[in-house]
């Protein structure tokens, strides 16, 4: 048994997300996103040392050390797989958990609107599943890719960094790729990803402009890629697509883009109202006549409009789907309030002592 293992196992019992480890300090776990203490007893530097050196292996290790930052995958077996970050920080190493289950839940299981489902049946196009670290995008992109692999006959590229959902084999094929272990980097695997004859890629992060004009490139050739970006909005994500490249190149970016994107999801992933467990609330936009002039025109200012003409189709702003929760009960107004968009239209839901 791992070093590592206690504290993993802990962690699953106590039904948390995230372990964090750090020399000097006690290990601590996010609990229905808060931090709380796992045990009083401090970590040591040499101790944090050798548990990171076991369970990376000699060869992450070198890089680890070498580098001073390591992504890899560690599995507990019969219980979970762990996305793992190493780290060195001020006061000596780091290192982050996060539990990948070994069970892919179902968008249904997952609560999320039927939209989403449908993206399971796309042919070709970009489609781009956004929010800020821990809201759960690689959860439902799993979602949806198993929901292809249920439905369809499919050849499937994952490109990621590590490696985090395993998919059993039903009707796609899977080629599962990490980096690192598989590939050097994102965009020489995505080059590789385009000769393997692929109906589906997952781009894991899509970091720079060479991964952004790689994936836009394979949409518009046919292929349904996935890919990932840490922006909380449908007009943030065109936004911050576009300004990956070079000013004299983005009027092609706009082009390309325009022709391409066939869904924006934006999520957040909150506390619930009753302090068990969280929620995913999810901004959608889908493809639609108007779309590919406001992206052309760099009129991301209107795409609020496009969304709520396209509630039917099953469009939605974060907005309303943040006041859907808060109608439902599952999320409190004082929980929605900071990450809304217009704040007045929440104000006189939250309680008197909350309000400005």
């Amino acid at each position: 048994m791992a070093r590592i293992d206690r504290w993993l196992t802990a962690m699953m019992g106590k039904g948390a997300s995230d372990l964090h480890l750090a020399s000097g300090r006690p290990p601590l776990v996010r609990l229905h996103g808060e931090l709380e203490t796992l045990e009083k007893r401090v970590v040591d530097e040499a101790e944090l040392t050798a548990v990171i050196d076991e369970l990376a292996g000699p060869e992450a290790a070198r890089r680890f050390h070498r580098s001073g930052d390591h992504d890899l995958a560690y599995a507990l077996p019969g219980v979970a797989r762990f996305r793992c970050n190493l780290f060195r920080r001020e006061h000596g190493c780091g290192a982050v958990f996060r539990i990948i289950p070994e069970k892919i839940l179902s968008l249904e299981q997952l609560r999320c609107p039927p939209a989403l489902s449908a993206l399971a049946d796309l042919r070709q196009g970009l489609v781009l599943v956004t929010g800020p670290t821990g809201s759960g995008k690689s959860t439902t992109m799993a979602a949806v890719l198993d929901a292809i692999n249920t439905k369809h006959v499919r050849h499937i590229i994952t490109i990621e960094d590590p490696i985090e959902f395993v998919h059993p084999r039903k009707k796609s094929v899977y080629s599962q790729r990490e980096i690192h272990r598989h590939a050097a980097g994102f965009g020489t695997a995505l080059r590789a990803a385009m000769r393997e004859d692929p109906d589906v890629v997952l781009v894991g992060e899509m970091r720079d402009r060479e991964t952004i004009g790689l994936a836009l490139t394979a949409a518009e050739m046919g292929v349904l890629v996935f890919g990932t970006l840490h922006t909380n909005s449908a007009a943030k994500t065109i936004d911050r697509v576009v300004d990956a490249f070079p000013e004299d190149e983005q009027e092609q970016a706009r082009a390309s883009l325009a022709e391409s994107l066939a869904a924006v999801v934006a999520q957040l992933l909150l506390r619930r109202a009753d302090g068990k467990g969280r929620v995913a609330v999810h901004e959608i936009l889908l493809r639609c006549p108007a779309l590919g002039n406001l992206i052309r025109e760099g009129n991301t200012a209107m795409l609020a409009n496009v969304i709520q003409s396209g509630r039917k189709e099953g469009m939605q702003t974060m907005d309303d789907a943040l006041l859907a929760e808060i109608q439902a009960g599952r999320l409190a107004a004082e929980e929605a309030y900071p990450v809304a968009s217009d704040k007045k239209r929440f104000e006189a839901l939250l309680p008197p002592e909350a309000r400005t």
